[in-house]
């Protein structure tokens, strides 16, 4: 059951998403952490999702008790980085955009001539 003011899946841009963060920050978080707590819990959140992926990937087995969803751990690592995208005016959206347009220009025949991906 979806949240009154919660949008709907297929409408969350990158843009929008930041503006969530941001609007529940403001209303229940209080305020930001500082960016440098950010970037530990970012840190922090990253290391659970690699503990996840291990055990669920990897050959670890999971302890009894422990979370097995890498979507959860995904979505907490999405939120600490929208909320320093924020706190750094980055629009997540722009940088993206050039980001995809500089691996294009740089590698957009790369991976194609590497014989380590040739199936």
């Amino acid at each position: 059951m979806q949240e009154e003011n919660s949008v709907p899946h297929a409408d969350i841009t990158i843009r929008k998403a930041q503006q969530l963060v941001d609007d529940w920050i403001r209303t229940y978080g209080v305020r930001y952490f500082t960016e440098l707590t950010n970037m530990a819990v970012l840190t922090e959140e990253v290391g659970e999702l690699a503990r996840v992926i291990s055990r669920k990937y990897g050959d670890q087995s999971f302890k009894p008790g422990e979370p097995q969803d890498p979507a959860d751990e995904m979505a907490d690592v999405l939120w600490v980085l929208l909320c320093l995208a924020n706190q750094t005016g980055v629009d997540l959206t722009e940088a993206l955009q050039r980001n995809l347009d500089k691996k294009t220009t740089r590698d957009k025949e790369r991976h194609k001539n590497n014989p380590k991906l040739a199936q």
